[in-house]
């Protein structure tokens, strides 16, 4: 379960990302999920809720939103409707995937003392 390796890699990504903010508690972590990530959603929300005690958001919930693949035109930058032929209706360019084809920390939700 390569989901697994994912959360570890988000908890590292949030204790940088809260390290400037000593004491801050983390109350909600999203997380944007493509649709072409090859990641099961409720494998990676299974992995957090198992591997997240003793990190630094032991106490957070998680948010998966899903992001639906987008393709676009590599020499004309057309957008690219879902299809069965990924080419450019326009000029026959190839297309190019430009969301959905990742994982990603989007934003945290933090109680940070004495701001």
């Amino acid at each position: 379960m390569h989901e697994a390796s994912l959360v570890t890699a988000l908890f590292d990504q949030v204790d940088r990302s809260i390290a400037p903010h000593p004491g801050a508690i983390v109350h909600r972590v999203f997380v944007r999920v493509g649709e072409l990530a090859g990641v099961e959603p409720e494998l990676l929300r299974l992995a957090y809720d198992t591997l997240r005690e003793g990190r630094t958001c032991a106490g957070a919930a998680i948010e998966l939103v899903s992001e639906p693949a987008e393709w676009q035109c590599r020499a004309c930058a057309l957008p690219i409707p879902r299809g069965e032929v990924l080419r450019c209706p326009r000029c026959e360019g190839e297309a190019r995937l430009v969301r959905g084809g990742e994982v990603f920390l989007d934003r945290l939700e933090l109680e940070v003392p004495d701001v």
